[in-house]
């Protein structure tokens, strides 16, 4: 049995050719890469125009965001992988997702309330016909589960059955980063700070728990809390918030107009939650060490020694 908690591990029985070129981290990624490519281009077949209701545009876009995600990432378990999805386990998705929310609500509470603090957050009213439903089923939603299903449930996971923790770590927050690097308003900094904040607590939430609803959860609660609730732009999106704010102050106190993600503020609060995790992984011994180091570690079914009697 293998020490780590790894979701898949490459059968030792398998053809060479098969380790190569169907069950290796990089074909996987590629595989998952092409599905999504696909079914996004059927998905665009689907009939739509712009007399569509904001409401039916929101689900199009989660169908975007979320579904096609979603259905690529079942496919590449249930097809290649032929394993139980047990990070989206279904009785594991009211408990943990419920965690994941209630905690992307207080930490975006606590940056704005440092914000407020610090005289940089100011209410100047508020605007009851905010569209709540179409920012939960986009910004939150479709964000929240397509993006983890990318960037942890696959990149990060795939990255860590060959390079290992550490590197899964670093390599899907600047890819994370990376990716709001062409929104609105982005900067170096910006994207810096979200691979940071953002990008870096979501591996270590997957690392230490193997969910990604929570991680869903938080990032899907985060951005709408941020927009519709605090009404602070999400990652240089406006927002149309039941509070209608301004901030003021430097950008690397405010975060200007990319929104507080981009503050000072963000990324100290989510750096310490991140601390915190990964002293957890590191004393419950989860961290995963490369491939190479892991096949000199683990012991064969043949190396085990055998049971004595009456043991």
């Amino acid at each position: 049995m293998h020490r780590y908690r790894l979701a898949f591990v490459t059968p030792t029985d398998a053809p060479r050719w098969q380790r190569w070129l169907v069950f290796s981290p990089a074909a996987r990624l590629v595989l998952f890469i092409a599905l999504l490519v696909a079914a996004s281009m059927l998905f665009g077949l689907l009939p739509h125009g712009p007399t569509d209701s904001p409401i039916a545009k929101g689900l199009r876009e989660v169908g975007f965001r979320a579904v096609i995600p979603l259905l690529a990432y079942l496919v590449l378990v249930k097809l290649v992988e032929r394993r139980p999805v047990r990070e989206l386990a279904p009785h594991r998705l009211l408990p943990d997702g419920a965690l994941g929310l209630a905690a992307g609500v207080l930490l975006f509470s606590a940056v704005v309330g440092a914000l407020w603090l610090l005289g940089s957050y100011h209410i100047v009213g508020t605007n009851p016909d905010a569209h709540w439903l179409l920012a939960a089923l986009t910004v939150g939603l479709g964000a929240g589960i397509g993006e983890e299903i990318m960037f942890r449930g696959v990149l990060y996971r795939t990255v860590e059955e060959g390079l290992g923790s550490w590197a899964a770590l670093l390599i899907s927050a600047l890819f994370f980063g990376a990716v709001h690097l062409n929104n609105p308003g982005a900067t170096l900094w910006a994207g810096l700070a979200i691979a940071i904040e953002a990008g870096i607590l979501f591996g270590l939430i997957y690392l230490v728990t193997r969910s990604l609803w929570i991680c869903m959860g938080l990032h899907a609660a985060w951005n709408f809390v941020q927009g519709t609730v605090y009404g602070i732009p999400v990652s240089g999106a406006m927002a149309d918030g039941w509070l209608v704010s301004t901030r003021s102050g430097p950008d690397w106190l405010s975060g200007g107009v990319f929104g507080a993600e981009a503050s000072v503020i963000a990324l100290m609060l989510c750096s310490l939650v991140s601390a915190m995790l990964l002293t957890v992984a590191l004393r419950r011994g989860l961290i995963v060490p490369p491939n190479w180091r892991r096949q000199r570690v683990e012991p064969t079914a043949a190396s085990l020694p055998l049971p004595t009697p009456g043991s």
